[in-house]
């Protein structure tokens, strides 16, 4: 087991770390080299137990696209779910308790689930490539919401119960979810599940002007599956961009052919959108980014700006294939989610949030190209306009890509004097994923990266 992390002038923090490493298992966590603290956030920040101020590089893993705590939106939460309002004089209340929405209510139906379910898909529906949405299918979290979407999918035809996954996505470490994560090298596999490459080598640098994309190669590798398979094969599912593989933001043209090959073949196409929803592409969807129509999209993380809620969204009849109760579990859709969903659809209906990042992405990607400068900053990867970007370590002098990665996460996290930037460990052992709120300010954007700058600086001295 791990000794808990300790950081010099944190002793609130380290206290929280030591009696956490005591009472809770490490597996819980994923490695990060700070561990850090976290006593109060608000839009962009997070403090610390000792008061140092971090700018939130990472959204509390790309969910928190409006920022921490917004005022408007949690007004709007707490109107939705009732809590302040007054009831009618009729309505007899027991005595140690408030009339509101109930927290939970299964198998029944509240009028915020209603209002959430029917905005949600009028939302998407209007957005283009969405035209193939027409039913909800809640969840509580992202990997359970693919399960549902892969369920559904098979569900549609039974005699099809092969499924193609991109290698090196992420998409859960529940049961199906687990199945299509990764590749064919993890242990367990489920036999239904084969993969196809991603083109991480030809996924650009945000410099790079996007190109003509020969997908032959590609088409060669579902060819060969539909060869040996057949009509076998019934489900297709990728990322946009790979996510916690390395962020991996690949040409339109790979994407559109995995498209293609399904309606050819009568394919289910699933996106999961888990990460990438609500901005962080440079759209609402990265269906739009990447000029796609699939049959079923999954949300989660930004949908709710908080609150654990997820959902697959798509075709009827695919929804359809299942009865009753073989999409359902405990929380899928309770109020407490619905009521987040309806706040956060109200924050991106009032404003034009996307637009309004544009600015600050500029200078974000700006202050990540100019870390190239140093010798073990590889690439910075990402999509013009969007709120996500992977920079890439490589070996030097001696240490390995993986040593740079944790050092700068580090280093970032000591900052100078009261200030610091949280980060998150690296993907794929060398990617430091920058992921922060949407609402940055320009004024904050150039003061976040002129510190990171200057902390990734002090790793070449």
């Amino acid at each position: 087991m791990p000794l808990p992390i300790e950081h010099a002038r944190e002793p609130d923090s380290n206290a929280g770390r030591a009696e956490l490493a005591r009472v809770e298992p490490y597996s819980l966590r994923t490695f990060t080299p700070t561990q850090a603290v976290l006593s109060q956030s608000a839009g962009v920040y997070h403090w610390t137990p000792e008061g140092r101020r971090l700018y939130d590089f990472t959204s509390g893993v790309l969910v928190a696209n409006l920022g921490h705590n917004p005022t408007k939106w949690l007004s709007a939460y707490s109107r939705y779910m009732g809590w302040g309002e007054s009831l009618p004089a009729s309505t007899a209340v027991p005595p140690g308790f408030t009339a509101a929405v109930p927290m939970t209510a299964y198998n029944a139906i509240t009028p915020v689930e209603v209002g959430a379910t029917t905005r949600l898909l009028k939302f998407m529906q209007a957005a283009p490539g969405g035209g193939r949405i027409e039913q909800v299918m809640w969840a509580a979290s992202g990997s359970e919401a693919i399960q549902k979407a892969l369920w559904a999918s098979l569900a549609l035809d039974r005699t099809r119960p092969m499924i193609i996954a991109t290698r090196f996505g992420f998409h859960g470490k529940k049961g199906l979810a687990n199945a299509v994560t990764g590749s064919e090298t993890d242990s367990e596999r489920d036999p239904r599940v084969r993969f196809i490459s991603f083109p991480m080598a030809e996924c650009r640098d945000v410099t790079m002007r996007e190109e003509p994309f020969d997908f032959t190669p590609y088409q060669k590798e579902l060819d060969a599956l539909l060869h040996q398979f057949g009509a076998k094969i019934g489900t297709l599912i990728t990322e946009p961009y790979l996510g916690g593989g390395g962020s991996y933001h690949p040409p339109k043209g790979y994407l559109q052919g995995l498209q293609r090959f399904c309606r050819a073949n009568d394919i289910v196409f699933i996106l999961d959108e888990v990460q990438s929803n609500f901005g962080r592409t440079g759209a609402m969807f990265a269906f739009e980014t990447y000029g796609l129509e699939p049959d079923v999209v999954v949300l989660g993380k930004g949908l709710g700006n908080g609150m654990p809620v997820a959902a697959a969204v798509g075709r009827a009849d695919i929804f359809g294939a299942l009865g009753y109760g073989e999409g359902s579990d405990t929380w899928s859709a309770n109020p407490l989610c619905c009521a987040a969903v309806l706040a956060t659809l109200d924050e991106f209906a009032a404003r034009d949030v996307i637009a309004g990042m544009k600015p600050s992405s500029a200078i974000i990607e700006r202050g990540l190209l100019a870390l190239k400068e140093l010798p073990f900053i590889a690439q910075v990867r990402g999509e013009q306009g969007g709120m996500v970007w992977g920079v890439e370590t490589r070996d030097h002098a001696g240490r390995t890509a993986g040593d740079w990665a944790n050092a700068l996460v580090l280093s970032c996290y000591q900052g100078e004097g009261a200030d610091g930037i949280h980060l998150l460990g690296p993907l794929a052992k060398k990617v430091v994923r920058v992921s922060p709120p949407l609402v940055i300010t320009n004024d904050e954007a150039t003061a976040s990266l002129a510190l990171m700058l200057r902390c990734a600086r002090r790793l070449n001295t």
